[in-house]
């Protein structure tokens, strides 16, 4: 009997890619299209992100051109909760929020792995670029738990986002592009006249195509957007006056409306007083802490080891020692000092190609 597989479609080519995949080998493929917002400013993403109408259209075509039944799912209320929320709640707190890793733990896993396996489903797959595999006796203790893999294309690797991920997630889930560049998959969509073959990548967060981030969380959480303040030295002295914490991240250095006569830099962001600092000199630490851990290719970090870091989705990445301080805590101590280190931010932790972990930068 074969196996049966929800695949997330997104209506882009990855995803579509993916479904055309997992049909040729063999498993009984279901589309899956996620509806999660009813905001008119939601437009459709690459790969299982925020589906407007015509995603969903998009997504249906080429599964009538598959052969496969196809459905949209309603999963607005755990996306606005677990996505939405908490990234208005994190800018407004002066963190810089990570929502695709919400997104992907919540919703497009937990959620989605739900409902699919009521319908009978044994694995989701998604178009993600990255792979799953156990691990063997190499790693001792670890041996036989899955972990994210890295792609074989380093320009698309996905694995940052998907650290969050629970071993009962990844043994029910396929990711059958990660062994796939993205010339590859283009060209196995147009070999199969998908529709979607030459369509662009989405490059913004799903939910504010417009990258306006303060003007959707002043509509979505009127009254509460921190108002004007200063911007100040680390010694507090003011410099001049900011829009608010929400427009500013951490290492920022334009558009920030001071003429100092020299590069400054946003190095700290204070929401208790309502205070921006800035700094002289461009923003590298030697060590972070982090919380909310989750791990993956270990089951704990039991003594100092050193591990691979990215501490975002484009950092290439350095090397570190990693301490369990507290049982919800690691400390993060850098070989070589790493730029713009983001409260609210992930970091990852890697060794051999496979994800060990991560957590919540404090």
């Amino acid at each position: 009997m074969k196996k049966k597989v929800v695949v997330g479609m997104s209506g882009g080519v990855d995803s579509s890619v993916a479904a055309c995949l997992l049909k040729e080998q063999g498993f009984d493929v279901v589309g899956v299209t996620m509806e999660l917002g009813g905001n008119k400013s939601l437009h459709q993403t690459e790969e299982g992100g925020c589906c407007g109408q015509s995603a969903a259209e998009d997504a249906r075509r080429v599964a009538q051109i598959l052969g496969i039944p196809h459905y949209v799912m309603n999963f607005k209320d755990v996306f606005q909760e677990k996505v939405v929320n908490y990234f208005i709640s994190e800018y407004l707190s002066g963190r810089t929020p990570n929502p695709c890793i919400a997104c992907n733990r919540y919703v497009k896993w937990e959620a989605l792995l739900k409902r699919s396996m009521e319908i009978g489903a044994d694995y989701i797959a998604t178009g993600h670029y990255a792979r799953i595999g156990r691990l063997d006796g190499e790693y001792g203790k670890s041996k036989g738990r899955f972990a994210i893999r890295n792609s074989v294309t380093a320009q698309k690797d996905q694995t940052y986002a998907l650290y969050g991920l629970t071993q009962f997630q990844l043994a029910h889930t396929l990711m059958p592009i990660g062994d796939y560049t993205k010339e590859e998959i283009r060209k196995i969509a147009k070999d199969y006249c998908l529709p979607v073959a030459h369509k662009p990548d989405s490059q913004d967060i799903c939910f504010i195509p417009d990258g306006d981030y303060t003007g959707f969380i002043e509509r979505e959480a009127p009254g509460k957007v921190p108002e004007a303040g200063n911007f100040v030295t680390e010694e507090g002295k003011a410099l001049g006056v900011h829009k608010g914490i929400t427009h500013y991240t951490i290492g920022q250095r334009k558009g920030l409306g001071l003429s100092m006569g020299h590069p400054v830099f946003v190095s700290e962001i204070r929401p208790d007083t309502n205070e921006v600092v800035i700094s002289d000199k461009d923003v590298y630490r030697k060590e972070l802490y982090c919380n909310k851990l989750n791990f993956m290719g270990m089951e704990n970090l039991e003594a100092p080891r050193r591990l691979w870091a990215k501490v975002r989705y484009a950092h290439k990445g350095e090397w570190c020692m990693a301490v369990q301080t507290e049982e919800d805590m690691i400390q993060c101590i850098f070989e070589n000092p790493v730029r713009a280190v983001t409260p609210g931010q992930a970091v990852v932790f890697y060794e051999n190609e496979y994800v060990m972990g991560g957590g919540a930068i404090l």
